[in-house]
């Protein structure tokens, strides 16, 4: 699908709740000049679990239309219901993005043969690349390193977006794709480093929102094998990646994409807004990198 850095791109609301386009329009801008290689549009960080099937569909739309091939566009369709998840995916077809990103069903917990199945039914309905998203904190199931190998039988399961946050799963994962058609990407900020360090060639970034070009010289250290510098890049900007989880994500971003102007701070319910502890502690932290005005 793509190397390098990929945004999961919030999606910003009025406070009456509306999309607030313009400021989507803006954020998108932002990334493309900034050279990201990808933006995933509806993952996680875009709340889409908040928003209707017309909404979603006209958000990719609106990022396919604004992004216009120039870097791949991903679309979020991932469902508990394996036939939901499977329709998602082939609208997103329909609606021009260049492939998909499919969390693990959550709430059923369903077995690794279960996982399995999902995964080879969601890819069998479309031709696009499908990235399977691992992020057992939300979802309630972990995909197993087994499971991974497993997924190397399918032709277009291009990725595993790895986010459970533990790094002898990413290994023993890394290990059991080593030489297929299945790319590593880590989907936590924090945990970057480690995950290009043992066979990875992608970061899913909730920071990059807020700045995609500090984020994207991380991502090209690691890719260049330059670790002295990644590592760097890493402590510099950890305590960032560390506040973008002081509440829920994608709470944390959209405060600090806030403090930059970049869209407004709102959340649909049952998300809130940041706190106001939480907003003093981003701004003092942007302040030090840099990011805003001291």
């Amino acid at each position: 699908m793509f190397k390098g850095l990929g945004t999961a791109l919030i999606t910003p609301f009025e406070e009456d709740g509306r999309i607030d386009y313009a400021s989507l329009e803006k954020l998108i801008c932002a990334q493309l000049d900034a050279g990201v290689n990808a933006l995933v549009i509806c993952g996680t960080t875009g709340e889409p679990p908040a928003m209707t099937d017309t909404e979603r569909s006209d958000v990719i739309r609106f990022a396919v239309r604004t992004v216009a091939g120039r870097i791949p566009v991903i679309a979020g369709t991932g469902s508990n219901c394996t036939a939901s998840a499977a329709a998602n995916s082939r609208r997103a077809e329909e609606l021009g993005a260049d492939g998909v990103l499919v969390v693990t069903p959550y709430y059923n917990k369903c077995t690794q043969d279960g996982l399995f199945l999902h995964y080879r039914t969601v890819a069998e309905s479309t031709s696009l690349p499908v990235i399977a998203y691992n992020v057992p904190g939300r979802t309630g199931v972990n995909l197993l390193p087994s499971t991974a190998a497993r997924l190397t039988e399918i032709p277009n399961l291009a990725g595993i977006k790895e986010a459970s946050g533990n790094i002898t799963q990413v290994i023993n994962i890394a290990k059991a794709i080593e030489g297929s058609n299945i790319s590593l990407f880590s989907g936590d900020d924090p945990a970057a480093l480690p995950i290009f360090a043992v066979g990875g060639v992608g970061l899913i970034s909730v920071a990059s929102n807020a700045v995609p070009a500090r984020i994207k010289e991380l991502t090209d250290a690691c890719l260049a094998g330059d670790y002295a510098t990644a590592r760097k890049l890493q402590y510099r900007y950890q305590r960032f990646f560390e506040l973008m989880f002081a509440e829920v994500n994608p709470i944390p971003i959209k405060a600090a994409c806030a403090l930059l102007g970049l869209c407004k701070p709102y959340m649909r319910l049952p998300l809130t807004q940041a706190t106001d502890a939480t907003t003093a502690a981003l701004r003092e932290e942007m302040k030090k990198l840099s990011f805003i005005e001291a």
